[in-house]
């Protein structure tokens, strides 16, 4: 094709001698770090440098792209441009690539792999389009040389890379062969590990090694695998970033000319013995001791034992080096990437600020987040700020000097501190009834400032936890400082409750409908056992909406306790059965425990095992509860009856859809129907405006037990929790 253009040097010889021209490359980069990586290839000396979407072209001899991939540290791929044409569709593609004269740079026998990027669509999937490229490198080598090179994904000695944008393809070899981020020195990390090109890049943004008066300590409180610490000491000690990799795209190439390589290796390396000989002092922190154990591995590998410290300390106890002078402290604090970790970051980042302020005055400190927001809960004013691409993570790079201004020096009242006031009012007004009956899980706040709609439940058992729940606040509240209210809230709150961050479980309290009522939040299985006047029941914050105790229930279930003696009950929309085990403990005869969830009928019986009911006179029927009544009825009698449907249900596994304002006298006269006769329904309901149909009076002796179920610490919530009556035939 004539309208293809390649660069080579020269005829063509056995080896071309390609370290004598002048070649057009480009170097790619996260996004928002093409500055960064400019300047780097600027100072190794390379030509026309120019920055780009993602990356930096650039041009230089053979030894300045070697000079390129040995050094870089922000750089992903060193890509050597060979050809450039215009194609509009995937058999003009074929033909370009076709057409190239491979020979150049690969062998017969040579193994290649093909990275193909489009903008767009515009040749349909890039799988396909990577086939038949493969077969047009193929075919073009195989008619010039009368052999074939062989196709390979994992290392392949020729790495060739095709982008197509706007009907034009460029295609390059991949110097590089694999991301430069791969140093060599970690195998393996911890949650979310950041890549040791970005790490390297935070770095320089923070100012390390690239001010007049160097720092003389580098602190990272929270390590992790240790990426942030081992690059500063690549950057301090002058080590290059490649020099620890075995694996090189231009290995396989041609073009490649091993003596000017090994020279800059021997170059290298006697620039990272001399290096060594002046490195400051370095040092990585973790509380995490996989993550330390990690870290360790990791110095090891990157040839820097003895150089960086690394230890297993919580953040309380991490502190500068006495006597060392003023330095650099750089964190990239956990993301709560996971549901359920997000509620602990608030304290954390408080916990950070204080540190930080305490501990690094006349520091300068850089904070990687994740989370933008949190950065308030530092307390600190930032001088400096950068936008950060982590994949495909937002990240927000702040810059602090630990002084007077940035961290202010007198406190003032907060908003929050009239939250935290009434929290610890409400835990010393429910103290001595808490005693008295022997309460272990209870609601501490409820809405009880309009500012704060958090509803708060302390759960004791080994230890004191805490569930969290934001009522969603109405669209007329402004969004951004609702969010900031809520974090600042719980920042506050392990402290207030006296317990660890850890056990901090939040979630956002909404209106379920449909099969959101029952899809889960989390997988954590974290389980744990409470005490209920006497009943052992299973508890999780973490991977439901509910946590399979509803609190405002306690005395109905203690009613029904103490009203199961010699009784058959019956449980309808069961839930997790601490009902059904509450009339087994009252000395119930038999029970019958009925829900549609499968999940939650087999935590009943864990409930019921955990407490030693496991014969054949507890059964549990997984069922639809309306279409169960309508089936059994005439088949058998209940003495004790506890009916406590869903508000509102349209379950895919259910006939139709449950409203119980709508549905509920027809449920309780089926319910009735399956009552002895001197038998006793409970019938409970939480829809906050809900009215009993008054033909049940008349058919029906009902006693309002509303007021004598509700227990203390539900006594302040917004309305009724909830509305419960005892019905007799």
């Amino acid at each position: 094709m004539s309208n293809v253009r390649s660069q080579h040097g020269g005829e063509h010889p056995d080896r071309p001698h390609v370290n004598a021209d002048l070649l057009m490359c480009f170097a790619t980069a996260p996004r928002g770090l093409e500055s960064l990586l400019a300047r780097e290839l600027t100072a190794l000396d390379l030509d026309d440098v120019r920055e780009g979407r993602s990356g930096v072209a650039f041009s230089g001899d053979i030894t300045g792209i070697y000079r390129a991939c040995l050094w870089s540290r922000v750089a992903n791929r060193i890509l050597l441009q060979i050809a450039q044409f215009d194609a509009r569709d995937l058999e003009a593609i074929h033909a370009g690539i076709r057409h190239i004269d491979w020979s150049w740079h690969m062998r017969g026998g040579a193994s290649f792999a093909v990275d193909f990027r489009q903008s767009g669509k515009a040749v349909g999937h890039s799988r396909y389009a990577v086939h038949r490229i493969k077969d047009a490198i193929v075919d073009g080598f195989r008619e010039r040389n009368g052999t074939r090179p062989d196709v390979s994904t994992t290392r392949p000695d020729v790495r060739i890379s095709v982008w197509l944008h706007r009907g034009r393809v460029s295609v390059a070899l991949d110097l590089s062969g694999e991301s430069l981020h791969r140093r060599g020195y970690r195998l393996a990390g911890v949650n979310a590990p950041m890549k040791e090109n970005l790490a390297a890049a935070v770095l320089m943004r923070a100012g390390w090694m690239q001010t007049d008066t160097p720092h003389a300590v580098f602190v990272d409180p929270m390590c992790g695998s240790g990426t942030l610490p081992i690059e500063a000491a690549l950057m301090a000690a002058d080590i290059a970033p490649g020099l620890q990799r075995e694996y090189w795209g231009f290995h396989g190439w041609r073009g490649h000319r091993e003596q000017i390589w090994q020279t800059l290796l021997d170059e290298a390396t006697a620039r990272r013995e001399a290096g060594l000989r002046r490195l400051p002092m370095i040092r990585g922190y973790d509380s995490d001791p996989r993550a330390v154990r990690l870290a360790m591995d990791n110095v090891a590998r990157a040839g820097l034992s003895g150089h960086v410290h690394i230890e297993r300390k919580a953040l309380g106890e991490c502190g500068p080096e006495s006597g060392k002078g003023p330095g650099l402290m750089v964190v990239n604090p956990p993301w709560g990437e996971r549901l359920g970790e997000y509620a602990r970051l608030p304290a954390l980042y408080r916990d950070l600020g204080r540190w930080i302020k305490r501990c690094l005055p006349g520091w300068n400190a850089s904070v990687l987040t994740a989370v933008p927001e949190m950065g308030q809960l530092l307390e600190m004013r930032a001088h400096r700020k950068h936008k950060v691409i982590n994949g495909a993570i937002a990240c927000e790079l702040l810059h602090f000097h630990i002084n007077e201004q940035a961290t202010g020096t007198q406190r003032r009242e907060r908003p929050v501190d009239m939250f935290i006031n009434r929290l610890r009012k409400n835990l010393r007004n429910l103290r001595r009834w808490r005693e008295r009956e022997g309460i272990s899980c209870y609601r501490v706040y409820d809405a009880d400032l309009p500012e704060y709609a958090l509803a708060i439940d302390i759960y004791e058992s080994d230890r004191k936890r805490v569930h969290v729940q934001e009522y969603a606040p109405p669209r007329s509240v402004d969004a951004d400082q609702a969010r900031h209210r809520l974090l600042t809230a719980l920042a506050e709150l392990p402290e207030a409750l006296e317990t660890d961050p850890g056990d901090l479980y939040f979630k956002v309290r909404q209106s379920q409908k449909g099969n959101r009522q029952y899809q889960r939040q989390a997988q954590t299985g974290e389980f744990f056992e409470i005490n209920e006047y006497g009943v052992r029941l299973l508890v999780n914050l973490a991977d439901y909406l509910d946590t399979g105790l509803f609190l405002d229930h306690r005395l109905v279930r203690r009613y029904l306790q103490e009203h199961a003696l010699g009784k058959r009950f019956l449980n309808l929309f069961a839930y997790t059965g601490a009902a059904t085990v509450h009339a087994a403990a009252g000395g119930a005869v038999e029970t019958t425990t009925i829900d549609l969830s499968r999940t939650y009928l087999d935590w009943a019986r864990r409930n019921m095992a955990l407490n030693g009911f496991k014969d054949s006179a507890h059964r549990f029927i997984r069922a639809d509860a309306m279409q169960w009544l309508r089936d059994e009825q005439g088949k058998r009698r209940f003495d004790l009856v506890f009916l406590d449907p869903p508000s509102f249900s349209n379950s895919s596994n259910m006939r139709g859809t449950l409203d119980i304002q709508r549905d509920h006298a027809r449920l309780i006269r089926h319910a009735m129907r399956l009552l002895a006769d001197n038998g006793l329904l409970v019938f409970s309901c939480n829809l906050r405006r809900f009215r009993l149909d008054a033909s049940l009076h008349e058919q029906f002796s009902i006693k309002d037990y509303t007021r004598q179920s509700i227990p203390r610490d539900f006594e302040r919530h917004r309305g009724v929790i909830h509305h419960c009556w005892l019905i007799r035939p």
